[in-house]
This record gives C-alpha cells, structure tokens and sequence, in this order.
C-alpha cells in the first residue's frame, strides 16, 4: 500500500473525528480532540523524526536503521544473490526473544567477518577495536571508503543495543531481514 496514501486517510479520518467532536457542543474540545489532531499530524512529521517517546515509556526509533540498510544497499554490502537456505546465526535465534541481543549478535557476526577479511588481506588483528579494523581496511581498499563509512554507522547504533539502549521491536525485524545479506556479502567478499 502507498505510504502517502496511508498517511492522508489517517490524517483525514482524524481530522474529520475531531471536526465531528467540534461541531457538536456537548463535546467539548478536550484531550480527546488533542490526541486526534496530533494522530493527524505526526504521520506527516515521521520523516523528520528521529525517535519519539510518548507516556508509558513507548519509544519509535526504527527510520535510522531503515537508513542505514538503505545505505548500506547503496554501497553494495547487501548481497543480491538469491542465497540458498544458510545457517541460522546466533541473532536469529534468539531474534523472538530478545531484540537487544538480536543486534548484538548481528554486531558480533559482523566483526567475525571483519577479522576474516583483515586475515585473508594480511592486517593485524590482535587487540584492535572495530574502529581501527574497518579504518585499515579502508586504508588498504579491502573496503570502500562509502563501506567504511556505512559500517561505522551501523556498528554504531548496534552498539547502543549492546549497551542496554531501548530498542524497537521493529528492530528485530530488520536485522532478520539486512543482517543474512549483510552477512552474505561478506562472505562474498571473502571468496
């Protein structure tokens, strides 16, 4: 279904709910009527937004991964192929259970990889943080710098999971669906 479609029956029906509960003097504009015209408002700022916490401890924060897999598939470290039935990694496992270590694992499959390739180009891997890996082999063009750049990013919000951050269960879902690719086109690269 079209985004923009979606977003213009939800303002309108919105809208017009608030108009019926105007119009009518036995309802009063109250916090009703708030709730509605921001339902009808917040479909239209979602793009600008980058995370929103409402009362209950409720937190969006799903557009900067959805950012980053898009950039990511930019810079070509998302696999195209048709890929066979894998292995199921760690983060998939428990994907159901825990979004948090979900990312975690996909965080940690992605050093696996990392190391392997630092390996096989012959850069030194004992006691090098992520950062430094990623900056080496961009140095030696193993990455691109658009590669580098992308992964950085990513392992950084992947390390705000590691580190306890609130995460949205939509989260899960996109490492379940970039992390395999992610994970393949290393893999690629390692051939």
């Amino acid at each position: 279904m079209n985004p923009t479609f979606v977003r213009n029956v939800v303002t309108l029906g919105a809208l017009a709910l608030a108009i019926v509960h105007v119009i009518f003097p036995s309802l009063a504009i109250d916090g009703i009527t708030l709730a509605l015209v921001a339902i009808a408002i917040v479909p239209w700022l979602a793009p600008l937004l980058k995370s929103l916490e409402l009362p209950g401890g409720w937190k969006v924060e799903f557009q900067e991964l959805q950012k980053i897999a898009a950039k990511a598939d930019d810079a070509g470290l998302l696999s195209k192929a048709d890929a066979a039935p894998h292995e199921d990694y760690a983060f998939q496992a428990i994907a159901g259970r825990d979004p948090n270590l979900a990312l975690a694992g996909l965080r940690i499959e992605i050093e696996k990889r990392l190391i392997l390739l630092c390996e096989k180009h012959g850069i030194g891997t004992t006691m090098q943080g992520l950062g430094r890996l990623l900056r080496e082999l961009s140095s030696r063009g193993v990455l691109t710098e658009d590669e580098s750049a992308v992964l950085t990013e990513m392992t950084y919000l992947l390390n705000a999971a590691v580190h306890g951050a609130s995460v949205d269960p939509r989260a899960t879902e996109w490492a379940l669906d970039v992390g395999p690719q992610l994970i393949q086109a290393f893999e690629e690269k390692l051939q």
